[in-house]
C-alpha cells in the first residue's frame, strides 16, 4: 500500500514538471519616435511670419523631420533647410523688398522677371542643392500646360524650382524647366502636405497664411488675379487639411501681399500662433525624464513602473 501511495507521488511530480512553461507576454515595443514634417504656404510678405513660427519650434526643441512649401512658403523652407536660423531668415525677409526677387519686364507672359532671385537666394541659403540640404527639402510647383503639381526633391539645383514656385501669374513670367513652363505652386497645392509625407513625415504640420477674404472690390489686375486665388483656395483647402495633423494660422490677414514692412508684426504674429500649438505638438514626443533617459513606452509623465513580482 504505501509503495503504491509513493508511486503515486511520483508521477504526480512529473506531471507538474512536464507542464508547458507559462509564456511571459512580450513587452510592447516602444511606438516610433515622430517624424514631424513642415509645410509652409504662400503669401508673398505674409511668409516673414514663418520664420517667427521658426524661431519657437527652435527654442521649444521640437525636431522637424522635413520641410516643405510653396511660393514664399518655398523661399523659408529652403532657407532652413540650407541650415540658416530663423534670425537669420526673419532679417532677410523684413528687409527684402520687391526689386530683391524681380525685375519689371513687361512681356506677353508677365509683368515682371524672376532671374535675380537667385542672388537673393544664394546669400541667404547656405547650400544650394537638395541632397546637401540638413533637413530634407520639398519645394512645388504647377504646370501651366496641365495644372498639375510639379514637385522636387532628393537632388538637384534649388533656384529654378524656388523660382518657380513663387511664379504668381499674371505678375511673374512662367519659369521654363524640363520642357514646361511652371507657375506658383499655390495654384494646384496650396501647402504641399503630401509632398511632406513622401519625404517620411509621420506628422505633418501646416502653416496657413490667410489673405484678407471680404474687403474693398479690386481696383487693378493684381487684386483681381490675388481675389481669384482666394476664391479657388477655399475651394480646394480641404485636400492639403486633409493630410494635415495641425495647422497653425498665424493672424496675418490684415497684411498685404507687399507689406514687408509690417514685419515684425508679422514674426510676432508667428511666434504668437506657435506657441499655442506647442502643447499640441509635444504630445507626439517622447517623455524626457530628468535623469536624461526616455520614459518606458506607455507610462506617463511622473508616473513608474509597477513593482516586479518575485
Amino acid at each position: 500500500m504505501k509503495a503504491a501511495q509513493h508511486m503515486r507521488g511520483i508521477w504526480a511530480a512529473l506531471r507538474r514538471f512536464s507542464r508547458p512553461p507559462v509564456r511571459l507576454l512580450a513587452p510592447a515595443a516602444p511606438a516610433a519616435p515622430a517624424k514631424i514634417g513642415l509645410a509652409l504656404g504662400g503669401g508673398f510678405a505674409r511668409g516673414i511670419a514663418h520664420a517667427g513660427v521658426l524661431k519657437i519650434f527652435e527654442e521649444a526643441s521640437i525636431p522637424i523631420h522635413c520641410i516643405t512649401g510653396v511660393s514664399a512658403g518655398a523661399i523659408v523652407a529652403a532657407a532652413y533647410a540650407s541650415g540658416a536660423t530663423p534670425a537669420e531668415i526673419a532679417r532677410a525677409g523684413c528687409a527684402m523688398r520687391f526689386g530683391d526677387i524681380g525685375r519689371w519686364s513687361l512681356g506677353r507672359m508677365g509683368f515682371a522677371a524672376t532671374e535675380r532671385m537667385k542672388k537673393f537666394l544664394e546669400r541667404l541659403l547656405k547650400n544650394y542643392r537638395f541632397e546637401e540640404m540638413p533637413t530634407p527639402l520639398g519645394i512645388l510647383a504647377t504646370d501651366l500646360a496641365t495644372g498639375e503639381p510639379i514637385t522636387f526633391r532628393g537632388s538637384g539645383d534649388v533656384f529654378v524650382p524656388i523660382r518657380a514656385s513663387c511664379a504668381y501669374p499674371g505678375l511673374f513670367h512662367p519659369v521654363p524647366c524640363d520642357g514646361r513652363l511652371l507657375v506658383d505652386g499655390a495654384m494646384s497645392m496650396e501647402i504641399p502636405t503630401r509632398l511632406a509625407r513622401q519625404l517620411g513625415a509621420s506628422h505633418v504640420i501646416s502653416i496657413h497664411l490667410p489673405a484678407q477674404s471680404n474687403g474693398p472690390l479690386p481696383n487693378n489686375v493684381f487684386q483681381v488675379v490675388n481675389r481669384c486665388f482666394q476664391i479657388m483656395q477655399r475651394r480646394t483647402e480641404e485636400s492639403w487639411r486633409s493630410d494635415s495633423d495641425l495647422v497653425i494660422a498665424p493672424d496675418v490677414q490684415g497684411v498685404e501681399w507687399d507689406g514687408f514692412s509690417c514685419g515684425p508684426a508679422l514674426l510676432e504674429a508667428g511666434e504668437i500662433a506657435a506657441r499655442q500649438a506647442l502643447a499640441a505638438i509635444q504630445k507626439w514626443l517622447p517623455v524626457a525624464p530628468r535623469n536624461g533617459h526616455t520614459a518606458p513606452a506607455g507610462l506617463l509623465p511622473g508616473s513608474v513602473p509597477a513593482a516586479s513580482e518575485s
